[in-house]
């Protein structure tokens, strides 16, 4: 393995952690019906779908009444486009305080004198207009802190090298399209991936601003056979199914075909738009030990850039503003990969190790898992792709919280999503407690957008 050298800053641990339930009764995908991977069925290509409903997820509560503007998330199934009203921006009287807290909070910490120009400024644009406009030193420290305050995620050290790039002006759906296969470009770097973040049009009070349905802005396809088993990842069936009513025509049906963005710019119509090829960094997974590995044939994409989650800032909402970090290893290998709603790869694993599957007792699920995640992280060494581990994203938290400590301000967590989903009582995260309070500027996941992204926003 060639010698790699691994950037040792930078976010990781939270951008694929999402937890996928069935809608109709809180039931798992696994118990509700069988969605393991059609293995033998894809050298077929049988790319063949089916409609599927979609994921429901558990979503961050929104900040600053942002939970009420945006609870309500239609069900039904009809014509694909957006749902009436599309969240326009807060009415003055609640925009004004979120406005002046988050300006003078901006002005104490970067030390920027008195606020109250600023102040002024601010007030009269939203009298005039019904909102203000950031300037983009704001907008910079306002997508920083958000991260900061970003209480699930463990990779906090280095929130404040988030590059933003500031794409306000784009509201065209394939300007968006253009400029998100520009984010993959200049946050992949060949491997050495970068903290980044694309801010597009906000939110206003006269139109809404732009969307992207897909979750993240790299997806793979799950494509639902006759007999109800999946093809590609159970958790994008519903997005598979909607991006095909819209008019893509489908991958070579292989359990990795990647998913077409979907956009909705201000004209209110959701579109499909491929990604350029040079534009998807993946990496084959494969194990240092085991040549069968190869067999396998999976693979993983690089650049974890989520994309539906509202960036808040002084009561401005970002609805479109893809954002990402790197990879912690067990985001791929005990998650997306192992799962039993998603790719669900460890009996297989097990049966290759030569396993006893018959009882839980002999640990496969547990001996399977570790084989899984050490390829993963061998897999991204080797490419030279950058990707973290548990245990040292651990150690890097507890130096974030050191540090903030040392500024007088508290970190906030949520202890299910900082423990890593193996080995938690092995880090030292798992011995502690945290503030669980939600802090402003925020990420925040509002639940019409988890219905578009799981291909249910449909009226």
């Amino acid at each position: 393995m060639p010698d790699t050298p691994q950037r040792t800053d930078g976010p990781a641990g939270w951008l694929d952690r999402a937890e996928a339930r069935d809608g109709a009764a809180g039931r798992s995908r696994a118990e509700a019906r069988d969605v393991s991977v059609a293995w033998d069925e894809v050298a077929s290509g049988d790319g063949a779908v089916a409609w599927g409903g979609g994921f429901q997820e558990r979503h961050a509560r929104c900040p600053d009444g942002a939970a009420r503007r945006h609870a309500s998330a239609p069900g039904g199934i009809g014509h694909p486009r957006s749902p009436k009203p599309r969240n326009p921006a807060p009415h003055t009287p609640e925009l004004w305080p979120a406005a002046s807290d988050f300006i003078r909070a901006h002005h104490a910490e970067e030390r920027l004198g008195d606020p109250a120009p600023r102040l002024a400024e601010a007030s009269a644009e939203i009298a005039e207009t019904g909102t203000y406009r950031h300037t983009e030193r704001e907008l910079t420290f306002g997508a920083r802190v958000a991260w900061r305050n970003a209480n699930r995620c463990i990779g906090r050290l280095y929130w404040n090298s988030l590059h933003v790039r500031d794409r306000r002006h784009l509201t065209a759906a394939e300007d968006i399209a253009a400029a998100c296969a520009d984010h993959l470009r200049e946050a992949s770097q060949g491997g050495r991936i970068r903290p980044l973040i694309t801010v597009f049009a906000p939110d206003a009070p006269d139109r809404s601003g732009p969307r992207i349905w897909n979750e993240q802005l790299i997806r793979y396809a799950g494509y639902v056979q006759r007999d109800g088993r999946v093809v590609g990842d159970p958790r994008n069936e519903g997005l598979t199914a909607l991006a095909r009513r819209l008019g893509w025509r489908g991958g070579d049906g292989t359990p990795f075909d990647v998913l077409p963005l979907i956009v909705q710019g201000t004209d209110d119509k959701p579109r499909c738009f491929d990604l350029p090829p040079d534009a998807v960094l993946e990496v084959p997974i494969e194990h240092e030990d085991h040549d069968w590995w190869a067999g396998l044939r999976l693979r993983w994409h690089a650049v974890p850039a989520l994309s539906t989650m509202c960036l808040e800032i002084g009561g401005i909402c970002y609805q479109a503003a893809p954002f990402n970090g790197w990879y912690m290893g067990t985001e791929i290998g005990a998650r997306n990969l192992a799962d039993t709603d998603r790719y669900d790869l460890l009996p297989r694993i097990a049966e290759h190790l030569g396993l006893d599957t018959t009882s839980d007792r002999s640990l496969w699920k547990d001996r399977a898992l570790v084989e899984l995640n050490r390829a993963v992280l061998h897999s991204f060494d080797r490419a030279g792709v950058t990707v973290t581990d548990h245990h040292t994203e651990s150690r890097r938290f507890l130096t974030h919280l050191d540090r903030e400590e040392r500024k007088g301000r508290t970190v906030g967590a949520d202890w299910s999503w900082i423990v890593p989903p193996i080995s938690g009582s092995a880090t030292p995260v798992f011995h502690r407690t945290y503030d669980t309070t939600e802090r402003t500027p925020a990420y925040v996941q509002h639940p019409e957008a988890l219905a578009r992204a799981s291909g249910d926003f449909l009226v």
